[in-house]
């Protein structure tokens, strides 16, 4: 494994795929909307320059899937990316042993990257999610491991925690997100390690973080998925440091859809990716709703979704 080549490569924006399904019993993976959105993504600008996928991330219903569809998905991806993107694969799971399983397919299937998470439902501890990562990063050790902290979901990961993945030599990302305290922990840990990792902002605090006494070099962004320009243009702009525009785009277009999801997720249904296939339905792109139990959205919050994304300008609008 080139660790330096692998962390250049995590760069720009970070972006879900999300996994639409058919309408029909028991919502079968539709492959060939997957493909259209990847062509989607990179016919748009999201290449190696400005982006990484995630195949089969918490957008990308991973836990609605079996481990068959999960390595389907990402088998579609790989093919459809034909190496113009670098490619991240979702590794979630509540056992070690299906994390083996899912590195060494992800390995296989020509992913750069995998994405692993502490296991949810039972509150582990630090040391079990050090030995889960390290199996991970063991089954696969030609590929880069991003560790990723749930915090709203499982056990928050400490300064020292991070202090100890950075000892496991294919660990070359962390995408950080953390609750909002005096402490400040987001910029403690991100200002400290982002020469050791690619720290992928998971807080959408890019303008802020990616300054150079931080250091962030990627960030999670749903927009791109039907907006594709508009996450590089933000890249663009912290570039030139370009701050009066970068401060309109992120209240007057990212704001709304966020604000938009917050307020489904607390008053309708819960999951992710949601919203963003809602998003991508009303460009023209295929779309479906989420699989159960994540209810669907697209009755009841179309008119709602399509009025945000005029008023944010967003392009390539169908909808009436």
């Amino acid at each position: 494994m080139d660790f330096e080549k692998l962390k250049s490569r995590l760069a720009g924006c970070y972006v879900t795929i999300p996994t639409p399904f058919e309408d029909s019993a028991g919502f079968p993976v539709n492959h060939q909307a997957i493909r259209t959105y990847v062509r989607f993504l990179i016919d748009n600008g999201l290449n190696t320059e400005y982006a990484t996928l995630l195949a089969g991330g918490a957008a990308g219903d991973f836990s609605t899937m079996s481990f068959e569809e999960r390595i389907g998905v990402g088998e579609t991806v790989v093919d459809e990316a034909r190496g113009r993107v670098p490619l991240a694969f979702g590794g979630q799971s509540t056992s070690t042993l299906e994390l083996v399983r899912l590195a060494q397919a992800a390995q296989s299937m020509g992913f750069d990257f995998l994405q692993v998470s502490c296991p949810f439902y039972f509150t582990h501890t630090e040391a079990d999610f050090e030995e889960f990562v390290m199996a991970a990063a063991k089954a696969a050790p030609r590929i880069g491991i991003i560790v990723y902290n749930t915090f709203w979901t499982s056990t928050s990961l400490s300064f020292g925690m991070i202090d100890r993945l950075a000892r496991i030599e294919n660990v070359v990302g962390l995408k950080w997100a953390t609750p909002r305290t005096d402490a400040m922990e987001f910029e403690d840990v991100t200002s400290n390690f982002s020469r050791r990792f690619t720290i992928i902002d998971n807080n959408l605090f890019f303008p802020y973080s990616a300054m150079p006494s931080l250091g962030a070099q990627a960030f999670e962004v749903h927009l791109c998925n039907y907006w594709p320009e508009w996450g590089i243009k933000l890249i663009d702009e912290v570039k030139a440091e370009n701050y009066p525009e970068i401060a309109r785009m992120m209240v007057e277009e990212a704001m709304p859809f966020y604000k938009l999801w917050v307020e489904i997720e607390k008053g309708y249904t819960s999951g992710d990716g949601y919203l963003d296939k809602l998003c991508m339905e009303l460009i023209g792109l295929p779309s479906s709703r989420c699989r159960p139990p994540t209810r669907d959205i697209r009755e009841n919050y179309r008119a709602r979704t399509l009025d945000m994304m005029r008023a944010a300008g967003v392009p390539r609008l169908v909808a009436n």
